[in-house]
């Protein structure tokens, strides 16, 4: 039996801000953005691997009211789950990600166990980390 990776949600403060960063800045493409019931369904990719999608989420959908005002909440403080990007030079997309005037959480370093990486808060708050090869 195989398993793969299909979709992934990830709450966002405002779908347009999300998706010009995801794609203008990270240079994912946009799969989906289409009318889903009161809601939006829009998501992005990368180029490489056409199965995958990151679901860019208004935090109302399928939740209760009470439970988007919580997400809401937990977003502005930048207190939700984040991804992990590999990237081929970690280095060069801190620089891109930087010029953009994302929020830095962490400058490259190469870590312990084997990967060079860096961090960052997308718009909507969320943490994004980036590894890739140490050099040399």
């Amino acid at each position: 039996m195989k398993i793969k990776l299909s979709h992934t949600f990830l709450p966002v403060r405002d779908q347009d801000e999300a998706l010009a960063f995801y794609c203008d800045v990270l240079g994912l493409e946009k799969r989906n953005d289409m009318p889903f019931d009161r809601f939006r369904w829009l998501s992005v990719g990368p180029a490489d691997q056409p199965g995958v999608e990151i679901v860019l989420e208004d935090p109302s959908m399928g939740r209760s009211a009470d439970d988007a005002a919580a997400v809401r909440e937990l977003l502005a403080k930048g207190s939700l789950s984040g991804m992990i990007f590999f990237v081929d030079d970690c280095d060069a997309m801190f620089e891109k990600v930087r010029a953009s005037g994302a929020e830095v959480m962490q400058e490259p370093i190469d870590q312990p166990y084997g990967v060079r990486d860096c961090g960052f808060r997308d718009p909507s708050g969320n943490a994004l980390r980036f590894s890739g090869p140490i050099k040399g």
